[in-house]
């Protein structure tokens, strides 16, 4: 048995759930339905693996009540499955040491505050005008540039840089490899060759919000790149420059946006997906994987863009047909008539 354990009973009045059979069940971890032994949690979330609750060996379930009816282990019953499985599994999660203090590798301005309790990893660098807040994690290899602000509670894992003009709100967490603050995409042409457009603004982030590896936040022309509270951003996301993003919109993988898109509140922006730049998406917006937003949407619902997969040769017939599209629909009034 693990050293950290807890009873059926424990996790129900902890998480505001209730126990269906033992109350004294005890369980030291999680694991799948498929794996779990004796002394894990699992959880039934998705219809499609009810059929496992009669061979699983996990000594507690976390499902809702109209799957337990028929259960005959011991349960934990829970509106949201999945949500209650995530804080439960919160409690196995190991986290690192990060005691309080600077790391006598790092390279601290004399212009840098750095709270007391904070935590500053090896090789790390803290630019003139920047502070690190109470309890914040500044993790081996970060390079925090000049005026930023690491709010309380944050975490930076390892080799984050924020550039020049961050500011963290609190308990906000960001992966390795993530870029903050870098110039924007601003270009103008001039006489045939680029100019390079100044950018002056900054990046602004929420409090709780999570940003993933290798992922960059540009900073703004003029105004702000802005992350509302709760912004989910998984691996390898592009903001552009004066993006804003609403509060509680999360990202999946290789998404881009092109600068000055507003996003509004609780979107779901499927991976790989497009936004281009100057445009608005109102709050509640699902775009499915690897569409492209090429306009405004302005009503809340799921959208989609490009074709399905299918065979080589089928999608090169149809897609030498693309072409023809607009003169077949031409063609169809006057047929009709």
């Amino acid at each position: 048995m693990s050293a950290t354990s807890h009873t059926a009973n424990e996790l129900a009045e902890r998480f505001g759930l209730r126990v269906h059979g033992r109350a004294d069940a005890r369980i030291a971890g999680v694991g799948t339905l498929a794996s779990a032994g004796p002394e894990q949690l699992a959880f039934l979330a998705n219809p499609r693996y009810r059929g496992q609750l009669a061979t699983t060996r996990a000594g507690l379930v976390v499902m809702r009540e109209a799957d337990a009816e028929a259960f005959e282990g011991d349960a934990l019953i829970a509106r949201d499955p999945y949500s209650a499985f995530a804080r439960i599994a919160a409690l196995f999660a190991p986290r690192p040491d990060r005691p309080p203090g600077i790391h006598p590798s790092a390279a601290i301005d004399p212009g840098a505050r750095v709270a007391p309790d904070a935590h500053v990893g090896a090789f790390v660098s803290i630019g003139a005008g920047s502070r690190v807040d109470a309890g914040a994690s500044i993790g081996p290899g970060c390079v925090i540039g000049e005026d930023c602000v690491v709010g309380a509670g944050s975490e930076l894992v390892a080799r984050v840089t924020l550039v020049t003009r961050v500011r963290l709100g609190e308990r906000v967490r960001v992966h390795p490899g993530a870029v903050l603050g870098a110039d924007g995409f601003g270009l103008a042409m001039d006489e045939g060759r680029w100019l390079n457009v100044p950018q002056l603004g900054g990046v602004v982030v929420g409090d709780d919000c999570e940003i993933g590896a290798n992922t960059c936040i540009d900073r703004g022309a003029i105004e702000d790149t802005v992350l509302g509270e709760d912004v989910r951003l998984d691996n390898q996301i592009q903001i552009g420059h004066n993006v804003v993003v609403g509060a509680h919109t999360a990202m999946a993988g290789c998404v881009a946006v092109a600068g000055s898109a507003r996003i509004g509140r609780y979107c779901l922006i499927g991976g790989g997906a497009g936004i281009v730049g100057h445009i608005e998406v109102c709050d509640r917006v699902v775009v499915t994987a690897m569409s492209l937003v090429t306009a405004s949407i302005r009503e809340p619902g799921e959208y989609s863009s490009g074709t399905p997969l299918m065979d080589n040769r089928s999608w090169r017939k149809n897609a030498a047909r693309f072409k023809q599209l607009d003169a077949l629909a031409r063609r169809v009034p006057r047929t009709e008539s």
